[in-house]
């Protein structure tokens, strides 16, 4: 049996953008529905975070993922398993309340997890286990010790992987408690990884500049001989742009393909600019090409830590500039940066979340 692995797909993302709803869709239509529907696979087995509020849904948001994934799941016959991820649910320590099982009801093809299960997949066993809270821990930890499975599916938020590409983990649960098994699937970090036992899945789509040049995707899981193929999303929502017109002619500009960029987030990196006219046409361009969002990174001079050369070549993500900023000067002053870090990254996910397109 071919299973199809999905990771972390956060429906109403980034503040609800209709500009994200339009890249997920062409995605799920062009991309994942044509080869599910080709190869003849009709189970998809999603690893938590399917919505992207805790609290809430946007009318709008569930219009359009309605019309681009759970209908297109029931009107082809596919059956989805999902289990609840931190962003599901309303409340940090209790899984009562959650999106999955309030939205998805009137799908009888859906089956939402809210708690641990053992499922058999063509004779493979499976331990299900959602988001770990306070609630349920000490229940999901004794029923994992007795279990019969040497496959765990799971939204897990484990130390020393990487969140997001180049930013790991710092104190979350020990990779030791899944010992026993020998395969874990799990989705909550976005950044595609493994260990050999532990794989994160990663997200089916670009969804914020950490991102950028980060493969995405879904998995193939065989459940005959459990090994995974990846197929990649050959979409792409961001795109980095190196300005340098002491390098580059009239030419090169007039050649570039501004086209690619329509619908996407650009981010133009002055490296050096010598000739405003031709500077000015190019960020002409892509406006005339309809990008969704551009954003001009030009004067590094103002920054008052210290940026290297690998910021600027990189255009790195926010995440990552407070990060190094951190390292670069808590001397002493800080007594667990990790800490610090992690808080920040929260702060920042969160107000992503907050974001509004018109």
């Amino acid at each position: 049996m071919k299973l199809c692995i999905l990771g972390d797909t956060h429906f109403g993302a980034r503040g609800d953008s209709v500009d994200f709803h339009n890249f997920f869709e062409k995605f799920y239509e062009n991309t994942f529905f044509p080869y599910l529907i080709e190869n003849n696979i009709d189970t998809v087995f999603q690893l938590g975070d399917l919505f992207d509020r805790r609290k809430y849904i946007n009318f709008n948001s569930l219009y359009l993922c309605r019309k681009y994934f759970f209908d297109k799941l029931r009107d082809n016959n596919i059956k989805m398993y999902t289990l609840l991820g931190n962003h599901d649910i309303s409340y940090k320590n209790t899984l009562k309340v959650n999106s999955s099982e309030l939205l998805l009801k009137e799908y009888k093809n859906i089956t939402v997890y809210n708690d641990y299960a053992q499922v058999e997949f063509d004779g493979m066993k499976v331990d299900v286990i959602p988001w770990i809270c306070k609630e349920n821990e000490k229940q999901i930890f004794e029923s994992m010790k007795t279990s019969s499975s040497d496959i765990c599916f799971g939204h897990f938020d484990i130390d020393g992987f990487e969140m997001y590409r180049g930013n790991k983990c710092l104190g979350g649960l020990n990779r030791n408690i899944f010992n026993k098994y020998d395969m874990v699937l799990t989705g909550h970090f976005h950044h595609r990884s493994n260990d050999g036992q532990i794989f994160y899945v990663g997200t089916p789509c670009e969804m914020m500049w950490s991102d950028y040049n980060d493969t995405k995707g879904f998995h193939i899981l065989d459940t005959e001989t459990r090994e995974m193929e990846f197929i990649d999303n050959p979409y792409q929502m961001f795109y980095r742009i190196r300005y340098d017109d002491s390098q580059t002619n009239f030419d090169h500009w007039k050649k570039f393909n501004y086209n690619k960029t329509k619908d996407s987030y650009v981010k133009v990196v002055v490296l050096n600019k010598q000739n405003p006219f031709l500077f000015d046409t190019v960020i002409d361009n892509f406006y005339k090409a309809e990008v969704a969002d551009i954003q001009i990174v030009e004067d590094f001079s103002d920054m008052n830590f210290g940026v290297d050369k690998d910021i600027i070549n990189q255009a790195e993500d926010t995440i990552t500039i407070l990060s190094k900023y951190i390292d670069d000067n808590s001397n002493g002053l800080v007594e667990d940066p990790n800490k610090l870090k992690n808080l920040m990254k929260e702060l920042y996910v969160d107000a992503m979340n907050e974001e509004r397109t018109e």
